[in-house]
Formats: structure tokens, sequence, C-alpha cells
């Protein structure tokens, strides 16, 4: 297996170009299954999770155009398939597929999505929100089997502010016979980049962005159109690591609104940056200091991102604490950095970092995609050399991540 090879100590000056973002992109293929004929998607990301839902799309009889980073999807000969494990497995995206089949068929089968191993991940919202519609829910071993006779819009409250359940809703709401209303609803940029992909097929969507979303059902949606945001994740971890190494680091192609928050803790930190436009242009931070985050649902501060922010806390001069409110095991990769000479401590949902502490190569098992990010923040400001492995982890939401950093100065490298 490929393993990534980290030579830490450079200092990093150039231009990095931020990429579509992964948790909108891999909600919005699922999407073009509700156009009957086709719909186009701009600045795809080339990650494995699109790979693997264009595998999916292959199962479905969907027919696709790839041309640099745009899609075409061709839904013309759209079938209901069961979407086998195999694949449904690599990610947790695959479960958007359960709200656009059932709003093409009022039919689907598939098995449990997967994902990084992040905490408990339920996705009972998404459930109670397709019975709400009308639809009954039977589970069989390990697969999903949902039905409907007809949806029928209807008002839904969301106990928790989820990103999954408010896209997934909207999906299957946009297939129901009348109006439905999402309340306490997610208001992460990603979910306006959906609605106004709906919207161009024909849908009618109003207070995207906000908790209150008011979806129109039809069954007339047509070409679709649409363009992948900034990945707002990808540019918070790579202006996190401009304030641990850069000089002069541009990082170019965001939407600095997207990443406020973080951007508000890096300036408790110390850390000097300077917005132009859509870029941002950053230096090390020589002398950090702690900080304490707790993560929320947007705009609060990402959970995502907690995990790159870590690593720059361990530069802090001082005692940093972060309490993670949205996934309970977000901490494993805090637990690597010890390895590498951190001082962090868990307790429940509440880690410690006792910084400033040198951090030294080692060879590590990436145990997530952001725990993977932050080890390779880790790796590239560690004396010696950082290997490593189940690296496929990292390139499933970080496009031309190897390519990206070695423009810019870094020594990094794919190794047999």
């Amino acid at each position: 297996m490929p393993k990534l090879k980290i030579t830490g100590g450079s200092t990093l000056s150039g231009t990095i170009e931020i990429s579509g973002a992964k948790n909108s992109a891999v909600a919005l293929v699922p999407a073009a299954l509700l156009s009957k004929s086709k719909s186009k998607i701009y600045k795809v990301p080339k990650i494995r999770d699109i790979e693997y839902l264009l595998k999916i799309l292959e199962v479905l009889n969907c027919t696709y155009k790839i041309e640099n980073d745009e899609i075409e999807i061709n839904t013309t000969n759209l079938k209901n398939a069961p979407i086998p494990e195999e694949l449904s497995e690599q990610m947790r995206a695959s479960y958007y597929f359960m709200g656009t089949l059932l709003a093409r068929f009022k039919h689907v089968e598939i098995s449990f999505p997967g994902g990084c191993n992040i905490g408990a991940r339920p996705i009972d919202l998404h459930i109670k929100g397709f019975e709400a519609l009308g639809a009954s829910v039977k589970i069989i071993k390990n697969k999903y089997i949902i039905t409907a006779e007809k949806l029928i819009g209807t008002k839904i409250y969301l106990d928790f502010a989820s990103v999954g359940a408010t896209i997934n809703i909207m999906l299957a709401a946009s297939g129901a016979e009348g109006q439905t209303i999402i309340e306490n609803a997610a208001r992460e940029p990603e979910i306006v980049n959906v609605a106004s992909f709906l919207i161009s097929m024909g849908c009618k969507i109003t207070g995207a962005g906000t908790s209150r979303i008011i979806i129109e059902g039809t069954s007339d949606l047509d070409n679709g159109i649409t363009e992948v945001f900034p990945d707002r994740i990808e540019a918070a971890t790579y202006v996190i690591l401009g304030s641990l190494i850069g000089e002069n680091l541009k990082i170019q192609g965001l939407i600095t609104e997207h990443i406020n928050a973080v951007l508000i803790k890096l300036k408790d930190v110390g850390v000097n940056f300077k917005k132009e436009n859509n870029s941002i242009i950053v230096s090390k931070c020589l002398n950090p200091l702690p900080t304490n985050i707790t993560t929320q649902v947007y705009p609060g501060f990402p959970t995502d991102a907690q995990q790159p922010f870590t690593v720059l806390l361990t530069q802090a001069n001082g005692t940093s604490i972060i309490t993670e409110t949205i996934y309970e095991s977000r901490y494993i990769s805090a637990h690597l950095l010890n390895e590498m000479g951190a001082k962090t401590e868990s307790n429940g949902n509440i880690l410690t970092i006792n910084g400033n502490t040198k951090l030294y190569g080692k060879e590590l098992y990436v145990p997530d995609l952001r725990g993977g990010a932050a080890l390779l923040l880790a790796g590239l400001i560690a004396n010696g050399t950082t290997i490593l492995d189940n690296i496929s982890l990292i390139l499933r939401g970080y496009e031309d991540v190897v390519e990206k950093l070695t423009k810019v100065g870094a020594k990094i490298e794919i190794i047999e």
C-alpha cells in the first residue's frame, strides 16, 4: 500500500489554490439523479469519494462525462437498483442516494453508509424525516429498505441541526406533493450549494442558509447546473499550515466568510494574516498563544478543523482546551501527536493541549480524514521524517495534496 513520506522543516511560500468542497460535491453528485435528463457540475474535486459516487451512478445506469473539473451526468436511462455494500460502505455520503431515489422512485435499497470512524454517526434524523414525508423504513441485516406510496410535504423539526439530514430531507422533499418546511435546519454553505443546484432544475426552495427551509415539491426537474463552492475545510487546513511554516503563503480561491470562526481563533492565537479578495496571505506565527475552542455547527468553529488546529496549539506557549460537541471520537489523532512529542490529554469530550513542544518524525497510521490532515501538518513541522500509512483517507478529502504542497516548498511524496 502507498504511504506518505514527509520531511519536516521546510518553509512554505507561493500560492495554494483551493479546490471544490468535498462536502458539497458528495451531495451534488447524488442530487443530479433528480434531473430527468442531464445536469452539469463545475469545479468537482478529484478525490476518492467522488470516484465511488460515480461507480454508484454506473450501478444506477447513469452515464457521465468528465472534462477537467467538470462532470456532466446523464440520467435519461436511470434505473432503481439496490446500492451494494462494497460501494455504500466506502463513504458517508452514499446516504444521499436515499433522498434522491426516494424522490424519483418512492423506493430505495441501500446498504449502511460508511465513512470515517469518529464516533457514533446515526442517521435517525434522516429516517424520521423520510417517515414524516410518508415513507416506511425497514432495516434487514445491513440494508435500509425505504418505500412510500407517495411523499406528502409536511413540517419537520430537526432535534439537531444536522447537515446530512437537512440535505437528505431537502432532496426527498423535492419529489413530495406540496410544501415541506424544515425547522432547525443546518445552515452550512454546502446546503446553500445543493439548494442552488435544485433551484436550477426548477425546484422552488427558499431559506437555504437559514434555520428554516421551505421546499415546494415537483416531479418536473431537469437541466441542473451548478459550481461546487470552495472547500472551506481545505482552506482552513492550509491557512493553519501557513501559520505554522508559511512565509507569505497565499491561500487562494476561498470564500473567507466561510471560515470566519477559524480566522477569529487564529487571531486569538496571534497569527498575522491578510485578506485579499478571495485569498488569505499568512506567515508563521513566531509566538503562538494558547486558546480555548468549542466546536459548533455552522457558523461556529467547525469540528472538521479542530484536529488540524490542535497541531498549531501544540506550539502555543501555554495550555489550550478543545471541547468537541459534534463527535465523541475525534481525539485519536491527538494521541498520535503525543507519539511525535506533543502533550495532549483527553477526558470525555475535552482535550487539553500543553504547549510548547517539539515534534519528531514517526511512522504512524492515519485514523480518519481530518486526523490524517493533522498528522500531515505535524509531519511538516517535525524534526526528521514522518511516514503515514492508510493515506487513502487523506486522499478522500484533499485534492492533489502532494502536488499542491510540493509546489509551495514542502518535502512530501507518495512512496510504496
